[in-house]
């Protein structure tokens, strides 16, 4: 099969299209998927820049996203039959192959049929970000029907999806965008759309909620953004960020004042901690977005489609930010 294969860390170019052999179904279990689509997500760029979790397992076929069609199934399987169309995040972290591959082999219990009114395109941007935002907001941030929300980053993967699960919980949204994507967010619902390079957000938070500050925030973002984002938290609220803060550029004593609950969110620690019962708990998110997605009510926004070989550039373009949505390769 046809794959992009990483040998070493580094730029862009690193990633070669190559062919290798088909993985094999090893557990009762286990799907073998023919991919037709794989997220190009940012925890990717980083693996491959810096290394994966596990260097001494390389060469590494990154990619935590997948959508295709189920090829074959273990004797165990029984949630699937051959031919069925999924969608899923597992794999990609350099232990397990990813989904930069025309096939994969996944367990069904992380699986869940695919939206039946998305493309395999759609299908293959959704699973990451979805999860992101929905184990932040519902979760993490335990977000409430009549809560104030700010989303940082709004236009993005995770900020497009999070602004309308949050509007599906009876939310009212903020989020912080580039003026060019301002209308793109208020079509997904947001009530405040704030232009982060000519506005104080902080200023505008205070405003818009009478001094007091949102219920939660959801940092996207991080670096000073975190911190920044105190201030912008009422009081015994809630800050959730998908980014590990670093105490470099400040700290945590207003937070304290502020009585704080602090939410990390990582979607990977299923998969890097071999948490099954966990990562089915995923699964069970995707069946549930999935259903919210073909009634019409949740979007997942791609912004560009690439062919399997052109990953290179999918990751030089992602790493120039500024885009909104996802970006997908597909294998046909």
């Amino acid at each position: 099969m046809k794959a992009i294969v990483m040998t070493q860390p580094g730029g862009p170019e690193v990633l070669k299209l190559k062919q290798i052999s088909e993985p094999k179904i090893k557990a009762d279990t286990e799907l073998l998927v023919r991919l037709k689509a794989a997220g190009v997500n940012p925890i990717d760029t980083k693996l491959r820049s810096r290394g994966t979790f596990y260097p001494e397992k390389m060469p590494a076929i990154l990619g935590c996203d997948g959508a295709g069609v189920v090829e074959a199934g273990g004797k165990g399987v029984e949630k699937f039959q051959v031919g069925d169309e999924v969608y899923f995040c597992d794999g990609g972290l350099g232990d397990e192959t990813g989904n930069y591959a025309e096939f994969t082999v996944v367990d069904e219990k992380f699986v869940s049929k695919k939206p039946q009114s998305l493309s395999f395109a759609e299908a293959g941007a959704a699973p990451l970000v979805v999860i992101t935002a929905w184990e932040s907001l519902y979760d993490r941030g335990k977000l409430q029907p009549g809560q104030r929300v700010l989303i940082h980053a709004g236009a993005g993967g995770v900020g497009h999806v999070a602004i309308q699960l949050a509007k599906l919980q009876g939310a009212d949204v903020a989020t912080t965008v580039s003026p060019e994507n301002a209308d793109f967010v208020r079509q997904l619902g947001a009530d405040l759309v704030i232009d982060y390079k000519q506005i104080n957000f902080v200023q505008r938070v205070l405003d818009w909620t009478d001094g007091e500050g949102v219920d939660l925030a959801f940092d996207t973002v991080g670096k000073d953004t975190f911190f920044k984002t105190i201030e912008a938290v009422k009081l015994y609220g809630d800050l959730v960020t998908i980014l590990e803060p670093d105490t470099n550029l400040g700290n945590l004593k207003e937070a304290r004042k502020r009585n704080l609950r602090i939410g990390l969110e990582l979607m990977l620690t299923p998969m890097l901690q071999g948490l099954v019962d966990e990562q089915k708990d995923q699964a069970k998110i995707l069946q549930q977005c999935a259903r919210l997605i073909d009634e019409g009510k949740l979007k997942v926004h791609v912004n560009h489609v690439y062919p399997l070989a052109e990953a290179m550039k999918a990751h030089q373009n992602l790493e120039a930010g500024g885009m909104t949505g996802k970006f997908v390769l597909t294998m046909d």
